[in-house]
């Protein structure tokens, strides 16, 4: 006597509907999980506004929402005569464009000639530049201010631009984007006359706008966030302190003017805010093209 089993196929329209809400369950846990994420991010640029648009008892007292928004604080900032925050502003805006133009231009040059130019010191001085990056800015900080204050360059412009020029991490993703750049088009320049400086400025630079763009831009941000730097270069001079030091000068071992100390801080870092915004599509472009998946 012999038993027979019989499997029932499962049913397919089961089989869609179980994957169908498993895919809507896991897109949205993903989707919860991702707001979570930017809530807590968004958390301290609220507690910046919140606390920037309130009067000092609101914030001692942690106040989840003013009721009163005093945006006579802006007023007060501008006006306060014991800091200078549009001087502030200015010199964080020229520290930002001239050192951030300053740094592209000397690192992609310096990028372009080792992965271009033959020479048997290519390898030596890429070498050179690799170990900068394992040297630790606190070591290179005090021969940096003592070559500037021998120059005499202590509380100016130049002194406050200049050591920032080059970046090891920025010439190596510069000569990584070089090395994957395509030789056809700059073997067509050679065969129209052009020097490797003519096939720089007129077939590789208008052919990379996408790192270009990512790490000057990332540039720009280290910049106008710098605060160590700028605070010893201004040796207590009001004309060569940048917005981060003037924001630091609200807090002294006296007093602390929070709503002041808050505002300033929201007025330094909106223009990092909206250059994120608007260019945060050539950030990742740069970065996908700067030959580290390689």
């Amino acid at each position: 006597m012999s038993l027979t089993i019989s499997r029932q196929k499962p049913d397919k329209r089961s089989v869609r509907a179980a994957r169908s809400i498993r895919s809507i369950v896991s897109v949205v846990l993903r989707y919860a999980l991702l707001i979570f994420l930017a809530g807590l991010f968004l958390v301290p640029f609220y507690l910046i506004l919140r606390n920037s648009l309130a009067t000092e008892q609101d914030i001692r007292l942690g106040v989840l929402f003013p009721n009163v928004l005093h945006f006579e604080n802006i007023q007060e900032l501008f006006s306060d005569s014991s800091t200078s925050i549009l001087v502030g502003l200015q010199n964080s805006a020229l520290m930002a464009v001239l050192g951030t133009i300053g740094q592209v231009l000397v690192t992609s040059l310096a990028a372009y000639a080792m992965a271009r130019i033959p020479s048997r010191w290519s390898t030596v001085v890429f070498g050179a530049v690799l170990g900068t990056m394992m040297i630790p800015g606190a070591v290179t900080f005090l021969p940096t201010y003592i070559v500037v204050s021998y120059i005499g360059w202590i509380g100016t412009l130049q002194g406050l631009i200049i050591p920032s020029l080059f970046s090891g991490f920025t010439t190596f993703l510069f000569r990584q984007f070089f090395l994957s750049f395509p030789r056809e088009l700059e073997e067509a320049g050679h065969v129209d006359g052009l020097g490797y400086w003519g096939i720089y400025w007129r077939i590789v630079v208008p052919n990379s706008l996408p790192i270009f763009a990512a790490l000057g831009i990332t540039g720009l941000i280290a910049n106008w966030n710098s605060f160590l730097w700028p605070l010893v270069n201004a040796q207590n001079s009001d004309s060569g302190q940048t917005v981060q030091v003037v924001i630091s000068t609200f807090e002294t071992s006296q007093t602390i003017i929070l709503h002041e100390l808050f505002m300033a801080a929201a007025i330094g870092i909106l223009p990092l805010i909206l250059l994120f915004l608007f260019f945060q599509r050539y950030i990742v472009q740069g970065y996908t093209q700067s030959g580290l998946k390689g």
